[in-house]
C-alpha cells in the first residue's frame, strides 16, 4: 500500500516517494531538468496550449486595466501533509518559501490552475522563459479583488457602475484620459482637463493694517497687564474687549468696546462702557446702544461708567414703546424733550450713588451717547441722543460726513414730562404744558443738577448705502485728526455688505500714534 492509502495495480512512478522518501538524501540538484521553466513548459504542453503563447486569462489588455481571472469551478484536492517530514527540492524552490502549499507540478496531469488567494493580485509576469506580453501602464491604478491589501499598495475605492458598464470589469480612477495604444511610449502624457469655472468680480478692498500714520504707537497691540482684582468684588470685573451685532429690519448693527494700548501697558480696567438691548418683538421693538465713557483718572471710572449704562437701558426699556411710536411717526419734538428727561434723571441718579458712596460727584460721572434702531423695516430714523465728548459720523457715498450737533443747536434746559401733546413749533422745540398735575417728591430732586456739558440731540433719516457711525472720543478723536485712518475706514466699510464681527474689531482697532483711549463704537449699515 502507498503513503497514500491506495493499493497499487499496476507499474507506475512512485514521484510521491521520490520526493518524500527518507531514505533519499538531498543530493543537490537533479541532474534531470527539474525547474521551475521545465514544470511551466510541461504544464503548457499538457494543457495543449502552442509554444510561445499564454492563455487569454493571463494577457494584459491594451487599455492597461487588468481583468479578474475567472475562478474554477473546483480546486483539486490537495495530498495531506506528512507529519515530520523534510523539505524536498521543491519547496526549496517554491517561490513563496517554506511551508507553502505546492501547486500542481508537470505530473500533477491536467487540471485548472489553482485561484489566487484573498491577498494575490494578478501575476506580474509569466516565469522567464514564457512568453511575455505587453506591461500594463504604470499611471493606471491597479486593481485588487476583495479581502486585504497587500503592504506598499494603497486601497482604493472602486467607482459606482453605470449602464454602460459590464459588471465585471474594473473601471480605474483616473484623473486624465487612459493611454491609447497607439500612443508611442516615449510620448509625454496628456494634460489633465481642468474644470474652468466662471469667476465673480470682487471689488478691490485693501487688506486690514495694524497702524496708520506716521510711524508704529508706542505701546504694545496686545494687552499685556491684567487689572487687579477684588475677592470680594469679582462682579466689578471688566472684560478688556466687548463685541456684539445684529441686524434688523434694513439695519445691521456691529457694536464693540476696546481696552486702550494705555490702559492695557499700566494694567487699568476698561473705562469705557457698553450696552446693546432689544426692547419689545416683532416690527415694534426698539433697539438701544447706549455708551458711556468714565472720568480719567479716577478709581471707579470704570463703574460709574457701567452704572450710566444700567440707567439709560433701564429708563428706554420701560418707555419703549411710546418711543418706538414717536419715532415712526416723525415726532421730533416729543422725542428730543423726552429723551431729554430721560438723560438727566439717569445722570442724577448717578450722582446721588456717588453720594451715597461718599465721593464727588466730578469723580463719579460718565459721558453718556444712546442710539436708537427702530425694527420696523418700513421706518428708516435713526435717532442719536447723549451728553459728553465723542463723535457721531455717517459715510455716505464714499465720504465721511461728521453730523455731531453743534454745541449751540444743543443747549437748552431739561423739560419736566413726556408729554403726549404736540409742541413743535416753527421757533423751535418748547417745554410741555404743565397741567398742574402735583408731581410726588423723587430722593433725586435735591441732587439733580443740569449736566455741565449740553444734551445733543438729532434725529435723521438713512438712505440705502449708509453707514452711520457713533463713538466715544477714544475713536473720534483720531478718526477727526488723522485722514489716513478715515481714508483707511472708507476703502474698508465701502462695500455692498457690512463686515462681520472679527473684521470689524480689526477695523476699529487701526492705531494711531499719540491715541491710545479706549475706543467703543457702533455702526450702522443700511441695505
Amino acid at each position: 500500500m502507498s503513503q497514500q492509502g491506495e493499493k497499487p495495480t499496476g507499474h507506475q512512478d512512485d514521484w510521491w516517494g521520490q520526493l518524500y522518501d527518507d531514505s533519499t538524501e538531498d543530493t543537490g540538484p537533479a541532474a534531470v531538468a527539474d525547474s521551475l521553466d521545465d514544470r511551466f513548459a510541461s504544464a503548457v504542453g499538457t494543457v495543449g496550449l502552442e509554444p510561445g503563447s499564454a492563455p487569454e486569462a493571463w494577457r494584459a489588455p491594451e487599455s492597461g486595466v487588468r481583468p479578474q481571472p475567472e475562478r474554477p469551478a473546483a480546486v483539486p484536492e490537495q495530498p495531506p501533509a506528512v507529519p515530520e517530514q523534510r523539505p524536498g527540492r521543491w519547496e526549496r524552490g517554491n517561490a513563496l518559501g517554506p511551508g507553502a502549499v505546492p501547486g500542481p507540478g508537470p505530473l500533477a496531469g491536467p487540471g485548472p490552475s489553482p485561484s489566487p488567494g484573498p491577498w494575490q493580485a494578478l501575476p506580474a509576469g509569466p516565469p522567464a522563459g514564457a512568453p511575455t506580453s505587453p506591461s500594463p501602464d504604470p499611471s493606471v491604478p491597479a486593481i485588487f479583488p476583495p479581502g486585504p491589501t497587500p503592504p506598499g499598495f494603497r486601497p482604493q475605492e472602486p467607482p459606482s457602475r453605470t449602464s454602460t458598464e459590464s459588471p465585471g470589469v474594473a473601471v480605474p480612477v483616473s484623473t486624465g484620459p487612459l493611454p491609447s495604444a497607439s500612443a508611442p511610449k516615449d510620448a509625454p502624457p496628456p494634460p489633465a482637463r481642468q474644470n474652468r469655472e466662471p469667476t465673480l468680480s470682487v471689488p478691490h478692498q485693501p487688506p486690514a493694517v495694524g497702524y496708520v500714520g506716521s510711524g508704529p504707537p508706542t505701546y504694545d497691540p496686545e494687552p499685556a497687564t491684567l487689572p487687579p482684582a477684588d475677592p470680594d468684588g469679582l462682579e466689578d470685573l471688566v472684560a478688556d474687549t466687548v463685541l456684539d451685532g445684529a441686524r434688523y429690519g434694513t439695519s445691521t448693527l456691529r457694536a464693540v468696546s476696546v481696552r486702550g494700548d494705555s490702559a492695557r501697558y499700566r494694567g487699568e480696567p476698561r473705562r469705557d462702557s457698553l450696552l446693546t438691548a432689544r426692547f419689545g418683538t416683532g416690527e415694534q421693538a426698539l433697539v438701544l446702544v447706549a455708551m458711556a465713557t468714565g472720568a480719567r483718572a479716577t478709581p471707579g471710572a470704570h463703574l460709574a461708567a457701567a452704572e450710566a449704562c444700567q440707567w439709560i437701558g433701564r429708563a428706554v426699556g420701560r418707555s419703549h414703546a411710546r418711543l418706538a411710536e414717536d419715532i415712526r411717526a416723525a415726532r421730533r419734538g416729543d422725542l428730543k424733550s423726552g429723551l431729554h428727561r430721560l438723560t438727566d434723571r439717569s445722570l442724577g441718579k448717578l450722582r446721588a450713588s456717588a453720594a451715597e458712596q461718599g465721593i464727588e460727584p466730578e469723580e463719579y460721572t460718565a459721558s453718556l451717547r444712546c442710539l436708537l434702531l427702530p425694527a420696523d423695516p418700513e421706518c428708516r430714523t435713526r435717532v442719536f441722543f447723549g451728553v459728553g465728548a465723542g463723535g457721531l459720523f455717517r459715510l455716505r457715498d464714499g465720504e465721511w460726513q461728521d453730523i455731531e450737533p453743534r454745541v449751540a443747536d444743543a443747549t437748552g434746559e431739561a423739560v419736566v414730562g413726556f408729554g403726549s401733546l404736540p409742541h413743535e413749533t416753527p421757533e423751535g422745540d418748547r417745554l410741555t404744558m404743565d397741567l398742574g398735575i402735583t408731581t410726588p417728591p423723587s430722593p433725586y430732586e435735591a441732587i439733580a443738577e443740569p449736566p455741565r456739558a449740553p444734551f445733543r440731540f438729532r434725529a435723521s433719516v438713512a438712505r440705502p448705502g449708509d453707514t452711520l457711525l457713533l463713538c466715544t472720543g477714544g475713536l473720534a478723536e483720531p478718526l477727526r485728526g488723522e485722514p489716513e485712518l478715515a481714508e483707511h475706514l472708507t476703502a474698508r466699510w465701502s462695500g455692498a455688505e457690512p463686515p462681520g464681527l472679527a473684521v470689524f474689531l480689526a477695523d476699529t482697532q487701526v492705531r494711531v500714534k499719540g491715541y491710545a483711549d479706549d475706543r467703543t463704537a457702533a455702526a450702522v449699515w443700511e441695505a
